[in-house]
């Protein structure tokens, strides 16, 4: 199953309702910290509704501390990024790949994009790179769940 990660988020609602979409299809959220938030924050609690007891919750320190989990389970790192190139509907996803998201208000680091190998985006047609638009990304816990489900569908549920 896809494991989701999230790198220092900073809106308790929105990590509310990526654990509430990790709760129904059985993912592993991840969180780097430091969070902009307390992890029993009540916003947070509210957003994930009384699912936080089927949440597969990890906490990492640091980056570094994440990458060596991750080096140590295995798996594809997948950075989701407003400034990479490939779209994520055109990605082969596999059953153990981590889906690293951003914080809400810059993205990811140059130090987390490096430690991907790929990095993939949710194309926009009215984004601000479009030239088209003023939207600079999605809501966060949108982009988890458009790319979490694309991964699902290919996998045909097999994990579900």
């Amino acid at each position: 199953m896809p494991r989701i990660v999230l790198f220092q988020p900073e809106i308790p609602p929105n990590t509310g309702n990526v654990a509430r979409t990790c709760a129904a299809t059985g993912s592993e959220l991840h969180l780097i910290e430091p969070l902009g938030f307390e992890i029993s924050d009540r916003q947070l609690r509210r957003a994930g509704l009384d699912y936080w007891p089927w949440v597969r919750l990890h906490r990492h320190a640091s980056l570094a501390a994440f990458l060596l989990a991750r080096q140590q389970q295995g798996g594809r790192l997948l950075a989701l990024s407003s400034r990479a190139s490939r779209s994520y509907t055109g990605y082969a996803f596999a059953l153990d790949d981590w889906l690293l998201f951003g914080r809400e208000s810059d993205g990811l680091t140059p130090e987390a994009l490096a430690a991907a190998e790929e990095r993939l985006t949710i194309p926009m047609p009215c984004s601000v790179s479009s030239g088209r638009g003023g939207v600079r990304s999605l809501n966060l816990s949108v982009s988890v769940g458009v790319v979490l489900f694309e991964a699902l569908r290919q996998l045909e549920y097999s994990s579900l």
